[in-house]
């Protein structure tokens, strides 16, 4: 419960005020703990506070998949439909959560390309639970012939990485563009009719070859 409450703190404080300019004294105030107890729980001080929120959230999104895709994995739901209902999911979250998620994202990136060989094993390592939970439910849906056999981590990996891209596009253009896609965020059922059409029948028309253009 203490380790819960910390990490609790920690979501609320990075969200914010940042990861950079969040403070162990603020989360441990929050938490309603001395600094010395965080420490007890968390010996890499704040970057660890970070990994533990960032292995949570993934946790979440894992579970997410596990949950929302396991009739197409039965076979008893259309991957189609169970895609839909995954990307409508995830805007709930990002929407209840914009500055959490925009933080992540952006520790993430630098995780993914940094120099500490252990931050970028760690952000792999988080990635791959993702492909690995959607890569059965993928390979199922190619065994029935419902979608076309591909390797099935990469199109895994392409469809998180569009469903998490249109996310973060979606968030920063919110308060600078007033463009329709910000309107996905307020209506997740919006994004996920788009992403799905996109991913599923692609952008041509049904019947149209290029010898028409």
């Amino acid at each position: 419960m203490r380790r819960e409450a910390m990490l609790d703190a920690a979501r609320s404080v990075f969200a914010e005020k940042g990861y950079a300019d969040a403070t162990l004294d603020e989360i441990a105030r929050r938490a309603e703990f001395g600094k010395g107890t965080l420490y007890n729980y968390f010996e890499g001080g704040k970057e660890e506070l970070l990994f533990a929120v960032f292995e949570d959230i993934v946790g979440e999104m894992e579970t997410l998949i596990h949950t929302v895709f396991q009739d197409s994995l039965d076979g008893d739901e259309p991957l189609r439909d169970a895609f839909h209902t995954f990307v409508e999911r995830h805007f709930e979250l990002i929407r209840d959560q914009q500055d959490l998620f925009m933080i992540m994202l952006r520790e993430a990136h630098q995780m993914a390309f940094s120099d500490d060989p252990e931050r970028m094993q760690f952000f792999q390592t988080q990635q791959e639970r993702l492909l690995n939970a959607l890569t059965p439910v993928l390979e199922a849906a190619m065994d029935r012939a419902e979608i076309q056999s591909l390797p099935p981590s990469a199109v895994a990996n392409l469809l998180l990485a569009n469903v998490r891209g249109m996310g973060k596009h979606c968030t920063l253009e919110q308060q600078h563009c007033p463009c329709e896609e910000q309107e996905f965020l307020h209506n997740p059922q919006r994004a996920a009719d788009f992403l799905t059409t996109l991913l599923f029948d692609g952008l041509s028309t049904t019947g149209t070859s290029s010898s028409d253009a």
